[in-house]
This record gives structure tokens, sequence and C-alpha cells, in this order.
């Protein structure tokens, strides 16, 4: 098990360029299975989670070309559908969150699938009814096995429907849509997600032939073709380390600049770190963060202590809302963080606490952190990354810290963060990697 040592205190200055979006990657890579034609996928990012997807997909029968460092090609001309039901595709599918993504195109093209309970973060419960009762309004038909843990999906023909979904699923949504564009009929999805993410999907689709329209809202319309051709489809920039870097130069007082941000597509991240007293700049399709000593977190309007909390997009994303935490234990002000759809996503802070953050875990949702401004000293420590997300707050505290930290379990951290020290290391980080 890997571990990093980090020198905290050390100023970081420099650009950095984020790489491709985790959460988007996973969906436009399940995709690939509902053409047999050669699709090419640029700016795929070289982390765990994404290249266990492709390495799964490739035991699957997908031929893999990689064209560039980040470039891939995939023909899903032959699918060893066999495999599906063999003992090594149940253990390398349940490890990995993403794998059920490929229901929906597996179901959609072949007529069935085979799909572990599938795996990833411990960050608590993550149902997938959503995208089960989607796909069975679409005409499939689940069973589940509770001693294999496998669920089978079988569809003799899927035809089109009228759903509405009870949570705006990112993961259901993008399943749902991946069955239904090969349907026959209309299919109507209120309440989808709506993520940029999901839009790079539907844009993706579409560039294969599918006939989405509503794409960017939460009412898509599909209507359903017979045959889905190859493309070529670019990643967006990841707006999770977007954020992570945002945070980062402001707790370490340092001065970046992040490059090719596609500042459009980050919503209200930028604006919600202003509200912890962040100055960042949009400089083109770039982010400048100035140094600065000392940041202080606004209150809203009529006085009351600001919360952030997450919320479907176009709210604020869930996943960096531990950036967040650790950053305002810093600022100057009280601040109240709600982690509303995982209730094991705040258990980290015990760790910050013993660095000396100043943060009162109120329930598995909700964290008051009473931001010390330049009060705070936080102290070295030996510490543990539960997942990603948690893990990267830990690694923004470490290089605020006083002294050498150590951080084990960084697989976590390498799931969603390409060659992460490195890349601060060149910024003028002391990350050694054991």
């Amino acid at each position: 098990m890997a571990s990093f040592k980090i020198e905290g205190g050390k100023k970081l200055k420099g650009e950095i360029i984020p790489q491709g979006a985790k959460n988007e990657a996973l969906q436009v890579l399940c995709a690939v299975l509902l053409s047999p034609e050669k699709i090419i996928i640029n700016n795929i990012p070289d982390i765990l989670d994404v290249n266990n997807l492709i390495i799964l997909l490739e035991k699957m029968g997908v031929k893999v070309f990689k064209n560039t460092a980040n470039s891939y090609t995939f023909e899903a001309k032959d699918i060893d559908l066999a495999y599906l039901e063999t003992e090594e595709f149940y253990r390398q599918s349940a490890s990995l969150r993403g794998s059920v993504m490929i229901v929906g195109p597996l179901v959609a093209r072949f007529g069935k699938a085979f799909i572990p309970k599938p795996g990833g973060d411990k960050i608590g419960r993550r149902r997938l009814d959503t995208h089960f009762l989607g796909i069975q309004k679409l005409g499939a038909e689940f069973s589940y096995d509770a001693d294999k843990k496998q669920y089978t999906i079988k569809a003799d023909k899927l035809k089109g429907c009228y759903m509405l979904l009870d949570e705006a699923s990112v993961t259901g949504t993008a399943n749902i849509l991946m069955t239904a564009v090969l349907a026959q009929g209309i299919t109507t999805i209120y309440n989808a997600a709506c993520e940029p993410y999901l839009q790079q999907l539907c844009k993706m689709l579409n560039s294969m032939g599918a006939k989405i329209s509503g794409v960017g809202s939460n009412l898509l319309t599909i209507e359903g073709v017979r045959y889905l051709t190859g493309c070529e489809h670019t990643i967006l920039p990841d707006m999770i380390e977007v954020g992570s870097f945002i945070g980062m130069a402001a707790m370490t007082g340092s001065e970046i600049t992040i490059k090719n941000v596609s500042y459009n597509d980050l919503g209200i991240i930028p604006d919600s770190f202003r509200r912890l007293g962040i100055k960042l700049e949009q400089i083109g399709d770039d982010i400048f963060i100035p140094e600065q000593e000392s940041y202080a977190i606004e209150s809203f309007i009529d006085g009351s202590i600001m919360t952030i909390a997450d919320a479907p997009w176009p709210g604020l994303t869930p996943d960096l809302l531990s950036v967040f935490l650790v950053v305002a234990a810093k600022a100057k002000g009280s601040i109240l963080i709600h982690q509303k759809m995982f209730e094991s996503r705040l258990f980290f802070v015990d760790k910050l606490i013993d660095m000396g953050a100043q943060i009162i875990l109120c329930d598995p949702h909700r964290a008051t952190v009473i931001g010390l401004g330049e009060q705070l000293h936080l102290r070295a420590s030996v510490m543990s990354s539960p997942d990603i997300r948690a893990g990267i707050a830990l690694l923004i505290a470490a290089l605020a810290a006083e002294g050498t930290s150590t951080i084990h379990n960084i697989d976590q951290i390498d799931r969603g963060y390409q060659d992460i020290d490195k890349r601060l290391n060149a910024l003028g980080a002391n990350i050694v990697r054991i």
C-alpha cells in the first residue's frame, strides 16, 4: 500500500493544467459498447478508476488502441458475452463503481447483462434503484442472486416510454439514456440529471446518430434508433480537480494559474470559493489565484452564518465539499458545511481536528467549521485516506501544515487524481511517494 510523505509550509507557484474529467470518462467509456464501429476518445485521465474500466472493456472483447498518452480508439465489434458470467469479470467489476454503467449499453445492444453489486468509495449508501427502475420501464427484467451478490438483466425488446426519475442521479440518468437510444419509439426522462458531463455524453451519442433533445435540461427526449456509428469525442477538464487546485492555492497562500478550465462549465464553483473570501480571476479560459495571506468567510445578507451545501446541477457538486471544509478551517469566520447526499463523507474531519482545525461534526451530514484565519497553525500528522475526495482534502491540509505529514492508502487519491505528486512538485511542493 503506497503512501505520501509531505513536507508542509511550502508555497506553490506556476501553471497547472487540469486532467480530463473522471466522471465524464466513466460514462463515455461505457458508451463505446453501443457501437461496433471505431470510437476515438481524447483527454482521458490516466487514473486508477478509468484505467480499470478500460482494462475491463478490453477483457470483454473491446479492441483498445492507445493513440497518445491520453487518447484511445475503441472498437466494440466482438463482445464476449460469456466473459460476463465468469468469476474474473465479477472481481473486476465489483471493485469499480462506474462499471454499473455498462448495463444500459449491453442491454440495449445485446439484450442481456450481468453485473455484481458495484464497489467504489465507502462514503455511505449509494443505491441503484434509479438505474434499475428506469431500465425496467424500458422493458428489461432484473433478478438478483443474493448468494453471488449479482444482478442479471434481460430484455427481449426495449420500448420507449415516459418516466419521472425519483432522484436526479447522474449515473442513473446516463445508464437509462444509453439504454433508451436503441429502444423502439420515444423515451421521455423527466427529473433527469443535467450536469455538464451528462451533456457531454448526450453530445457524443448524438454524434453517433442518436436523437436526443433537451440536452442541458432536466427533461430529455430520446427518439430510438436502430444503429449507432463511431465518432470522435473530447472529454472536458475535471471541475473537481479545478476546485481542488483553487482550494490548495488559498490554503497554502500560493499564486497559481489553472489553465484551460472550460470556465463556463464550472457552474457556481468559482463563486462558492469567493464566498469563503478567496480571490480568483478569470483570464480567458484560465483561472488565476493570487497569493493572499488571509481570507474571510462572507455572511448572508441578513447576517446569518454562511452555509455551503451540495445539490444537483446547477447546484454545487458534492465531490468538492471535502475541499471546502478543509479550506474553511483557515478562513476568518464560521461556516456550516451540509453534505446532503452521502452520510459518511464527513467522517474524515477527526483527522483535521487532530491537526488543529476547529470543526464540530454535528451529525453524519453536517459540520460547523470555526475558521481561525492566521491563528490556525496546522500540525503535521499521520493519517489514512478513506476515499478520493477526503484524500485530496487531507493532502491540502498536509501541504499547509507545519512539519512533515504522512498519508497512507493513497491508492484512493490515485483513483481520481493523475500524477498528483509529480504535478504539485513541479509547482514547488515536496511530496514523496513511498
